[in-house]
């Protein structure tokens, strides 16, 4: 059998390894964070969040079709789609390491000795296994997001240029070239990130055109690299759009033309100049020059799936983020400007202020009416200025707009050694100020964004994880560990006998072995070929390091981000499979059989991905895991008909989107995020009917909420009030100009006219539409009244659209809020928010039970909420679920969901169902699970007062035994990491105290007895700490 036979052969084995491993460990529904989102438009051909992945959802798309109408597997079908995509990348991946090896063990070709042949099969296995079971690549696998297909694609494109080299001097041999550059447009329909292979194509074009590889050469080939990323990124992607935005904006405003005139004729221009690039560059052989204009044109075609988007969203899908309808929108859409920039190679420190501002680029928005495209904002005065005294070269210490992002810079900055510049104000006069030396700017850069974004994750996939709790820096969260006791114990104290706390399934132990059999190809491959090498290691650079410099992220992420670096992992894990070369290589000089050698050198290298398997299992298994659609379920569940609710951030949105948009759940809710509604295409979504869910009444109309229209509105308390919440409304939406303000530049605009609000209850209507259920009619007051606070000095658009909302519902729709913390500062209303649930249900009844900023608790929704008997919260109590980072903070907002009501419970004398819910708790979320701690601390009282004194001895008893468990860790401990610990050892010792006061006030003496003698046990092992 030939060898190019065995390589398919083994190839697809491999694949069907790694299917077989991706499939057993898939969630079998949607996954926390972005997931919702992508299956939910995908699903239906709706538009995402910019820049969009189009590509992605149409391929998506036709995956759900294998549910076959069962919408409760369209989920499972497009996580299916994910897990295909990255077996598919494990084949491309071993085809691409028997490809490299082979110009090293195979150089006769097909005639190599068959135990050469072994040894590059046993190459290509190793490595594709190891990247089979590396962490961030098995943890985006199993799950409907981009990132699985966007590996596939950077697999495909870097196979392919090696694919071409092999052909490079036969005809027709640029059509791997061509191909690759179809690969890289419709990659752009997916993710950016497969731009970052291009470096590596050109220098393996470069190495087999210019057999003399000269130091010039070299830079200019890297040059060119650097330049064609660039030039698609910045460039070709948004320049397409952005001509056509040009030219659209002529031809209507100026010409007068119907609206998409001018695009159809762009089209036309571009298709004309590409057909006549074609016929003249063959007409007269240019190849070179042929081939760049067809690969440009295949470039076009990829990045053609991006008009899915413009026609989905001039269907007005429910989900149309930002609204690309045409091209001047579709041009912010893709640049991505509502998440602002970031400085990359110039820009200020983070203590700098602007002194003055430019203008921007105004905005057009498509006026029907008028039949052309209108300014609604013309930006003036939008693009700060700084004094150069607090400017630099590459600033990575950039953003101060948060003390967290500040306090972390100042770790890496020593105050003292800091230079006190002077700054210009915008007032005309100056300042002195401390800025960073530019050796501080870089070591927050090596140390943070380097260390820590980005060889901390390199070390989760080759060396081990410590857990998968997201760290900052702190010893017991989210750093790397090898497994081997003595450099584990030194850098982070004892890794091994942990207590239950610490323990987690996304625990992994590699024993540097994946680390140290990839720094052996490395170096082999580096001493046996390398050009090769070179190229290995541009993919390894500029899809790991290139992206820190690139990102310039600010610390305190609100998640880990080790998945936008797969790439690199992969690049890592061509060494690993050419470090089995090495090791051959390394045996032939003690076996004389070099059969045997190939073979032994496969077996021990094969402990490598099985180490790696066995350890990385339990944490990547999602099989059974229904988190986040049961989340989403359970926020809508009870809410009454057509009722809203106000949401967040991505958690307690996209599990709610998917529910409604894929599995049909509770469509008559209206879900509304609170911050997207900072968006005027957002507000005008709202305006409109979705499903069985009527449009969000709002008094102002849709162009007062255009983009540029009424941002900000400031407040000015012209009346001491308190004001009817709908006359101010109305003020704001007057053309007036007696409601409005001048500004410097003499613009007038709109404000809101007092601080003091209220909103008059109808009750007839309250009592009428079930606003409020029938056993507290009697309670209902007659106004809510509440006051902006003098830290807000304007509203976003956001916050006039929620009190545009509450001042137009007149009593006829329930609201609801999953968050108060957003809110509070505009809309003031917590004494009436009745907790139930997860959410908190706005009523105008003075809320049950009432603590500041967290609202009451309405104590028969919640009940009937918490305790139905088919509730379910993702099979967390399961013993074979692992409990993901996601899941488990949002348990502890259902934790303090079942106390609140057991408490309330409790006070209205219903002891048997306050006993019931604590039960209920318990068993969704056991302490095996998820060990009881400081947010359990209240419920053994609750056992107590409700007559339950075994169950809260009990309940005492595990939570002691827990705090006793992490005390005996910490005492074991040398003294650098005790004192590293000593808040937590403090906060341990406290909750036994608190728990020995509450036996005592509630006479279980003999407890409380026994608690205090536990007390001073383990005090007494800290007595050097506390001296």
């Amino acid at each position: 059998m030939g060898f190019k036979k065995l390589n398919n052969i083994v190839g697809w084995f491999v694949f069907f390894i790694a299917t077989i491993v991706y499939f057993l460990t898939l969630e079998n529904t949607v996954s926390w964070w972005d997931c919702g989102e992508y299956i939910s438009t995908a699903y239906k051909l709706q538009v995402g969040h910019p820049p969009g992945a189009p590509l992605f959802q149409m391929i998506g798309r036709f995956f759900s079709l294998f549910a076959f109408g069962d919408v409760t597997k369209v989920a499972l079908m497009i996580n299916a789609m994910s897990a295909l995509c990255s077996s598919f990348t494990i084949l491309f991946l071993f085809w691409t390491i028997t490809l490299l090896a082979r110009k090293i063990w195979m150089k006769e070709g097909e005639n190599a000795p068959l135990p050469n042949q072994v040894a590059v099969l046993a190459s290509g296995v190793i490595g594709a296994l190891a990247y089979t079971f590396s962490d961030s690549f098995w943890f985006s696998a199993v799950e409907g997001e981009v990132y699985a297909m966007s590996s596939l694609f950077t697999a495909i494109t870097f196979w392919a240029i090696l694919k071409w080299e092999q052909v490079a001097d036969e005809p027709y041999n640029y059509r791997w070239l061509i191909l690759i550059a179809y690969l890289i447009g419709l990659s752009i329909g997916v993710h950016l990130l497969n731009l970052l292979c291009i470096p590596a194509v050109v220098y393996v074009v470069y190495f087999k055109k210019y057999k003399n590889v000269t130091f010039k050469g070299f830079v200019v080939a890297g040059i060119i690299a650097v330049a064609l990323v660039g030039f698609i990124q910045v460039i070709l992607v948004p320049a397409v759009v952005s001509l056509c935005g040009k030219f659209e904006l002529f031809f209507v405003n100026t010409l007068g033309a119907p609206f998409n005139l001018g695009t159809f004729v762009y089209f036309a221009l571009l298709i004309a100049l590409i057909v006549f690039g074609i016929y003249f560059t063959n007409k007269y052989k240019k190849v070179i020059l042929n081939t760049a204009i067809i690969s440009f044109m295949f470039i076009l075609i990829g990045y053609s799936s991006f008009f899915m988007l413009v026609i989905r969203a001039n269907a007005n899908t429910p989900i149309n983020e930002n609204e690309p309808s045409e091209a001047v929108s579709m041009l912010s859409y893709l640049k991505r400007e509502q998440y602002g920039s970031w400085p990359l190679l110039y820009g200020p420190y983070y203590m700098a202020k602007p002194y003055d501002a430019n203008d921007g680029s105004p905005i057009y928005v498509r006026d029907e009416a008028k039949g052309k495209y209108v300014i609604t904002d013309k930006r003036l005065g939008t693009q700060p200025v700084y004094d150069d005294n607090v400017m630099t070269i590459f600033p990575r210490m950039w953003n101060g707009t948060k003390h967290s992002y500040i306090s972390t810079y100042e770790q890496y900055a020593d105050k003292s050694k800091m230079t006190p510049v002077t700054m210009k104000k915008s007032d005309g006069t100056s300042e002195t100020v401390l800025r960073p030396t530019f050796m501080q700017n870089l070591r927050y850069f090596i140390g943070y964004q380097c260390n820590h974004m980005y060889w901390r994750y390199f070390m989760w996939n080759f060396v081990g994880r410590q857990n998968d709790i997201q760290g900052h820096g702190e010893l017991n969260n989210g750093n790397w560990i090898s497994g081997i006791k003595f450099i584990d114990n030194a850098r982070l104290g004892d890794q091994t006998n942990l207590p239950r706390s610490m323990e987690n399934s996304g625990r992994t132990a590699f024993y540097f072995l994946p680390l140290i059999l990839g720094l052996i190809g490395l170096f082999y491959h580096l001493k046996r070929d390398m050009n090769n090498s070179w190229v290995v290691f541009l993919l390894f650079f500029m899809t790991g390091l290139a992206i820190v410099i690139y990102l310039n992220q600010t610390p305190f992420q609100p998640r880990e981000r080790d998945y936008a670096y797969a790439g690199s992992f992969y690049a890592f894990s061509i060494w690993i499979g050419i470090g089995v070369l090495a090791i051959v290589e390394l045996l032939q000089r003690f076996m004389k059989n070099k059969m045997a050698t190939a073979v032994v050198a496969f077996v021990l290298c094969l402990s490598v991905p099985t180490v790696m398997a066995a350890s990385g299992w339990d944490g990547h298994n999602r099989s059974e895991k229904t988190s986040a659609r049961d989340w989403g379920m359970n926020y809508l569940k009870n809410l009454p008909e057509n009722a809203v609710i106000f949401t967040r951030g991505d958690n307690d949105t996209f599990p709610l989107w998917y529910v409604q948009e894929v599995e049909g759940y509770r469509t008559d809710v209206r879900v509304c995020n609170y911050m997207l509604s900072s968006g005027y295409w957002y507000v005008h979504q709202m305006g409109r009917k979705q499903y069985e869910s009527e449009r969000l009444p709002l008094s102002l109309t849709p162009e007062q909420y255009d983009n540029g229209v009424n941002e900000p509105v400031f407040i000015q308390e012209v009346f001491e009030g308190p004001i009817e919440l709908k006359d101010a409304i109305e003020f704001v939406k007057s053309d007036n100009a007696r409601t409005k303000v001048s500004l410097i530049s003499g613009e007038k605009v709109n404000y809101l006219p007092a601080r003091n609000l209220k909103i008059t209850v109808d009750k007839d209507a309250v009592v009428r539409n079930g606003i409020v259920p029938e056993s507290m009619k009697d309670q209902i007051v007659d106004e809510i009244v509440w006051r902006i606070p003098e830290s807000v000095g304007y509203l976003y658009k956001n916050d006039l659209m929620l009190l545009d909302f509450m001042a137009t519902n007149n009593w006829t729709r329930a609201v609801y809020f999953t968050s108060l913390s957003d809110i509070k500062n505009v809309l003031g209303i917590d004494k009436y928010l009745h907790q139930e649930g997860l959410s908190h249900r706005f009523m105008p009844v003075l809320a049950y039970d009432y603590h500041k900023d967290a609202g009451g608790v309405y104590v028969d929704g919640s009940y009937e909420l918490l305790m139905s008997d088919d509730i379910s919260w993702g099979n967390l109590n399961l013993p074979d679920v692992s409990v993901d980072p996601e899941s488990r903070r949002n348990v502890l907002f259902v934790k303090q969901a079942y106390m609140r009501l057991a408490q309330s419970l409790l006070n209205l004398n219903r002891n048997d169902s306050a006993i019931l819910v604590l039960d209920k708790c318990q068993e969704f979320f056991p302490n095996e699970k998820i060990p009881y701690d400081f947010y359990m601390m209240a419920y053994p009282e609750i056992y107590y007062k409700a007559g339950a004194v075994d169950k809260g001895d009990k309940l005492i008893n595990d939570i002691v035994d827990n705090m006793v468990d992490n005390l005996n860790y910490y005492s074991r401990l040398d003294d650098r990491f005790v004192s590293y610990y000593a808040e937590d050892i403090r906060e341990n010792l406290a909750m036994i105290n608190e728990m020995s006061n509450v036996a005592k006030k509630h006479n279980r003496l003999e407890l409380s007895v026994s608690l205090e003698n536990i007390l001073e046990q383990e005090f007494n092992k800290f007595l050097g700490l506390f001296q």
